[in-house]
């Protein structure tokens, strides 16, 4: 089924809508969830709860491509259980690793002034990506946003793992300049 079809259901508030994303994006959005949880019940749960998000949000909010849409809401959801899991004890997960790899880049202060200008961050880094070349900037996606594995990353491109590595680290050192120039923290 057609994605506009899909929302014109949760626009109806006809249960069929969740049953057609669920048979049409269901394993993208377990994967996506699992790369972050590394649990299937886990992600069976987020998976669920992005449905019921979903749900509740259509209307009024009507999304312009609903794989996206949905991947936001499944990859918040697993994050926030991830955390809530996490804050005793560390679990290795795709996403535990991809932060780690990304925390030269990015600090995680938590102070009020960082709070406020996490926005200006996701655009600083958004208008950076926007400038590499497509392959590079689709291999950095798939690892830190979708937390696929390197591995995973590389295979979907056709290069070996170590290419895959080596632009991920070009990458992270070039964001990481980008933002010092753009003063997002000092330069060391």
């Amino acid at each position: 089924m057609q994605d506009d079809r899909i929302v014109e259901l949760y626009w109806k508030r006809n249960e069929a809508a969740i049953q057609h994303t669920d048979q049409k994006y269901g394993h993208y959005l377990m994967k996506l969830s699992y790369n972050i949880l590394a649990d299937w019940e886990d992600s069976k749960e987020s998976v669920n709860d992005t449905y019921l998000s979903a749900w509740k949000s259509m209307p009024p909010h009507r999304p312009s491509v609903l794989l996206t849409y949905l991947c936001k809401i499944t990859r918040q959801i697993s994050i926030d259980v991830f955390r809530k899991r996490n804050s005793a004890k560390r679990q290795a997960s795709e996403y535990a690793l991809s932060l780690s790899e990304l925390e030269d880049c990015v600090s995680a202060g938590n102070t009020t002034e960082q709070d406020v200008d996490l926005h200006l961050l996701a655009k600083a880094i958004q208008d950076y990506l926007a400038e590499l070349p497509g392959e590079t900037r689709d291999v950095f996606i798939g690892r830190y946003f979708f937390s696929d594995s390197i591995r995973q990353v590389a295979g979907y491109y056709g290069m070996s793992e170590s290419k895959a590595k080596s632009m991920l680290y070009r990458t992270r050192i070039g964001l990481k300049k980008y933002l010092e120039q753009e003063g997002f923290f000092d330069e060391k």
